[in-house]
C-alpha cells in the first residue's frame, strides 16, 4: 500500500515538473521577437515597405521607444524594491547576529 502511495506521489510530482517546464519554455505575451537582419525573404519586403510608408515606420518606432521607456520604469522601480528589500534583509541578518551574541553571553 505504501508503494502505491509513494509511486502515486512520485508520478504526481514528475507530471507537475514537466507540465511546469513545458509553460516555462513558452515565450510570454510581453516577449519582443527580433526578426534576424541577414534573412534572405526579410530583407527585400522590409525595404519595399519603409520605401512605401515612412510615417508608418515613424510611428512604429516612436511606439516601440515608448514601450521601451516603460519597461525602463517598470525596471527602475522593482530594482528599488529589491534595494529596498535587501537593505531590510541585511537589517534583519544584524539583528540576528546580535541575537546570537547575546544569547552566547547569557
Amino acid at each position: 500500500m505504501r508503494k502505491a502511495i509513494l509511486n502515486a506521489l512520485l508520478c504526481g510530482s514528475l507530471a507537475m515538473v514537466i507540465a511546469w517546464q513545458a509553460a516555462a519554455q513558452q515565450p510570454s505575451s510581453n516577449q519582443v521577437v527580433v526578426q534576424a537582419a541577414n534573412t534572405p525573404g526579410a530583407a527585400p519586403a522590409q525595404q519595399a515597405a519603409v520605401a512605401k510608408d515612412p510615417s508608418a515606420d515613424e510611428a512604429t518606432a516612436q511606439t516601440l521607444w515608448k514601450e521601451f521607456q516603460e519597461a525602463k520604469k517598470r525596471n527602475d522601480e522593482l530594482m528599488k524594491k529589491q534595494e529596498s528589500t535587501l537593505q531590510a534583509l541585511d537589517e534583519l541578518q544584524k539583528a540576528a547576529e546580535q541575537l546570537k551574541i547575546f544569547a552566547k553571553r547569557v
